[in-house]
């Protein structure tokens, strides 16, 4: 649920199936909140990759897309592409979660993403934040299940590249990927910026908006 108002953004939550997706989904935006807010605090949860390469990856990948931030990270060991099968591990780390955070903002996958880990966990964050602003990002892949978006974010053409090379410096065993590449991250935040009338940006998928607009001030 979003509130539309104003209220200081202090902490967040930034949860994703596998090692990378936060940073693929939602790096601009990190990089854009944490360098505007200084000592944001940033809990961190990943389903899978725990114990490998891509835990390192994801460490230092995050720390780097979260510069000045109060980073926490938690990377589980739940197999890749069996999110649904381990229901239960994932519904209680997202309650674990919960339990030790009350935050601003909540980044997770969409609900109707293809892929069936990202669907899994984008499901479980509604039952643990019942009452939090929720933005679901999005993740290019083979599927084709690009849409339409509620909600953007813009990027500088700097956070915008920053990103890009953030990607291609901490994530090396994802290179191969015949979709993990400049052209296809620029170019989809060029295509998101053009539909809110900025240069790039990232786009969001909401699922509950409340509004107070005769209640809060709406100003910066």
């Amino acid at each position: 649920m979003i509130r539309l108002g104003y209220r200081p953004l202090k902490s967040i939550v930034a949860v994703g199936a596998h090692c990378d997706d936060i940073a693929i989904g939602a790096g601009g935006t990190l990089l854009s909140m944490c360098r505007a807010r200084p000592g944001l605090r940033v809990d961190a949860l990943v389903l899978s990759g725990g114990g490998t390469e891509r835990e390192q990856e994801e460490e230092a990948a995050l720390a780097a897309f979260c510069p000045g931030a109060e980073l926490r990270l938690t990377v589980l060991k739940l197999p890749d592409g069996r999110m649904p099968v381990h229901w239960d591990e994932a519904k209680a780390a997202v309650e674990e979660l919960r339990e030790r955070t009350d935050p601003d903002l909540i980044l997770a996958p969409r609900t109707d993403d293809a892929h069936q880990d990202h669907r899994g966990l984008a499901q479980l964050i509604p039952t643990a934040f019942r009452d939090h602003l929720v933005l679901g990002y999005e993740i290019v892949k083979w599927d084709g299940d690009l849409g339409r978006m509620a909600a953007y974010q813009p990027l500088s053409p700097e956070a915008a590249e920053e990103k890009v090379r953030l990607l291609q410096e901490h994530y090396a065993s994802q290179r191969h990927r015949p979709w993990y590449d400049r052209e296809a991250f620029l170019g989809l935040a060029r295509i998101r910026g053009i539909e809110c009338q900025t240069r790039y940006a990232e786009a969001f998928a909401v699922t509950k908006l409340t509004l107070d607009l005769g209640t809060f001030h709406l100003g910066g």
